[in-house]
């Protein structure tokens, strides 16, 4: 997920389908891209399970993938949990410390 999520573009679509779904054309309209790399941008967000998607006709139209989001968010919470206590105890040691002025 962090490898999908790591590029601007990727990240653009996920904004995007935040606010619902959306066409492949819808994706594409504010990408200076072509169309086959929109689709390996769709293609490594649908791999990393952040979006689903669905073919109507010849319309494909993707959607959020609301639970993959979840579980970053659950990711980021504990390590950010285990950080907060590490930098706490770094403070109560410098806290403790004689300050030592320089001669």
């Amino acid at each position: 997920m962090f490898h999908a999520l790591s590029d601007r573009s990727r990240r653009g679509m996920i904004d995007r389908l935040g606010r619902g779904p959306a066409s492949v054309t819808e994706l594409a309209a504010p990408l200076a891209v072509a169309l086959p790399t929109v689709m390996k941008h769709l293609q490594v967000l649908e791999e990393s399970g952040l979006v689903l998607s669905e073919k109507s006709g010849r319309v494909r139209t993707y959607r959020l993938q609301q639970d993959a989001l979840a579980a970053v968010e659950r990711w980021v919470e504990q390590r950010k949990t285990r950080w907060t206590a590490a930098f706490d105890r770094l403070n109560q040691f410098l806290a403790d410390e004689p300050e030592t002025l320089p001669e």
